[in-house]
């Protein structure tokens, strides 16, 4: 058990980091692309496809780690107006269905990425393997979906409802 607390850390950390490194090189693809068009006239080449690389990578990977920190995008409308016991196992079905789908996305993108593989494309400014662009898809989503198991299991665990392993629901 220790074991498997020192390998949530650590992908805790790395999550985090390939994150912030996303956000930021966003941030300065757009910003100096930007103030490479303002001063010289012309844009850099590559900041579109460097830019696109950047919201893939930190949206399929934020699955993840929105899902650990309950800080996924949920309709809730229902779910806030249902007594506890109902509430409680919705708390464990939905999870379980979104574990479910992404697990089953995770099929699909592995699939879409190893026609990108054999299909042998390159981007057309910096020419990159454009499969490089689809590897963290497939990643996010096993992730994803191993972090809503954990959340379903919390909740089954646990007499309270939980968003997450260690955030309560907020009703």
């Amino acid at each position: 058990m220790n074991v498997l607390r020192a390998i949530d850390r650590w992908l805790v950390k790395i999550e985090e980091q390939i994150l912030s490194y996303s956000i930021i090189l966003i941030a300065i693809m757009v910003v100096g692309n930007v103030l490479s068009r303002a001063i010289t006239g012309s844009s850099w080449a590559f900041s579109q496809e460097v830019s696109r690389f950047s919201v893939t990578v930190a949206t399929f990977m934020g699955i993840s780690y929105a899902a650990r920190k309950g800080r996924h995008i949920s309709m809730s409308a229902f779910y806030d107006l249902a007594p506890f016991p109902v509430r409680k196992a919705l708390a464990i079905i939905i999870p379980a269905i979104t574990a479910f789908v992404l697990f089953v996305m995770s099929v699909f993108a592995y699939d879409y990425f190893m026609s990108l593989v054999d299909s042998g494309r390159v981007t057309t400014a910096m020419q990159v393997p454009v499969y490089l662009f689809a590897m963290f898809v497939p990643i996010g989503f096993v992730l994803g979906g191993i972090q809503f198991l954990r959340n379903m299991w919390v909740n089954i665990r646990e007499k309270e409802v939980y968003l997450a392993q260690d955030k309560k629901d907020y009703s």
